[in-house]
């Protein structure tokens, strides 16, 4: 369970983005459920979740009900909220509408960013690096995080940040899952820096193909991981 320091950084973050108590409940619900400390097939008890996280039970639900059309978590009545399995011959679906939003954003955000967005994307790609030299994967997962948010903030499409963050959700479900076991965290943070880079430069060309490159690696891996798993 997340804990009250966490809990605290967050509500500070909260505060600083001016996010509602309802939309701040999702964040925590989501990321974990994404991280599996609420793995699949658990039950999430309102009453539990209202004594560790401090909701109230308005934004709690307006939170799970969030999370139910995204397909995460199950609603069924008389029986309280599940975390929803995680469909693995889905996978390949998901990469197919995955890989065109991902490409329409990184396109995007290379020829929208400005000067501010550039440097940062600069910056991350180094922490990209960083994470591949030092086969970090905390050093990666805050980094892809902060990477996806200014993706999606640069692209200023909200019809593709909507499109795409329920399937980043089961994605990331699926690598905290199996990346240990089957990934290369030293690719992918590579492929990651490839596409910040050339955002960072405005290249709009360059970040699709390289936005492709990494849905590329991305479907391998899972073919690969569904094939030892006897999905394929």
């Amino acid at each position: 369970m997340i804990t009250q320091d966490q809990v605290a950084a967050l509500q500070s973050e909260m505060d600083s983005n001016g996010e509602n108590q309802a939309q701040m409940a999702y964040r925590i619900l989501e990321e974990m459920i994404v991280t599996l400390k609420l793995p699949p097939g658990s039950k999430i008890s309102e009453k539990s979740l209202n004594r560790s996280l401090g909701f109230g039970r308005t934004p709690l639900r307006e939170a799970l009900q969030r999370l139910a059309i995204e397909g995460t978590v199950r609603i069924l009545p008389r029986s309280g909220v599940i975390v929803s399995d995680i469909d693995m011959a889905d996978q390949l679906n998901m990469i197919e509408v995955r890989r065109e939003l991902e490409k329409i954003m990184a396109g995007r955000a290379a020829r929208l960013a400005l000067d501010a967005q550039r440097q940062t994307f600069s910056a991350l790609a180094l922490k990209f690096e960083l994470a591949g030299k030092q086969d970090d994967e905390g050093i990666f997962i805050e980094t892809d995080r902060e990477f996806n948010s200014l993706v999606v903030s640069t692209a200023q499409n909200k019809y593709v940040a909507y499109a795409i963050a329920p399937i980043e959700a089961q994605t990331r479900r699926f690598w905290y899952l199996h990346f240990k076991r089957f990934g290369d965290l030293a690719r992918v943070a590579s492929l990651h820096a490839n596409i910040a880079r050339a955002i960072a430069a405005n290249d709009e060309a360059h970040a699709r193909h390289s936005s492709d490159l990494l849905l590329d690696y991305v479907e391998e891996y899972t073919r690969n991981t569904l094939r030892f798993m006897g999905g394929l």
